[in-house]
């Protein structure tokens, strides 16, 4: 079991950067993965950004050359720094942790509010 604690969302214009922050409240170092996910009113829940345990790193086409995923196994930390951002942004973002293939724990979420 891990509890995972998102902030730094909130309300910003185009064009401009947020950093999310994700704290686990034990070792993330066992996961297979941690990632970042999203979901915009009326919309499923979509993959934002994932980092394996490795440091291998995947993104959403969407969000390309404009987000980095990162995390700190010392501090048990994943961040999701988001530059560009655009109004399409809006959404709770969610943290996860992936023991395997699909997430298995998720964060409660935090508001990211980009408007034009």
């Amino acid at each position: 079991q891990v509890q995972l604690v998102e902030s730094g969302g909130g309300s910003v214009q185009t064009g401009g950067s947020l950093r999310l922050s994700c704290v686990a409240s034990r070792s993330i170092s066992s996961f297979a993965a941690m990632a970042w996910y999203r979901q915009a009113p009326g919309k499923q829940r979509d993959l934002v950004a994932k980092i394996t345990s490795s440091g291998n790193i995947n993104y959403a086409d969407s969000v390309k050359g404009r987000f980095t995923i990162s995390r700190d196994n010392a501090k048990n930390m994943v961040y999701l720094q988001m530059n560009s951002l655009k109004p399409e942004d809006t959404a709770v973002y969610y943290c996860a942790a992936v023991r395997r293939f699909n997430p298995n724990y998720w964060g409660q979420g935090t508001q990211v509010t980009v408007s034009s």
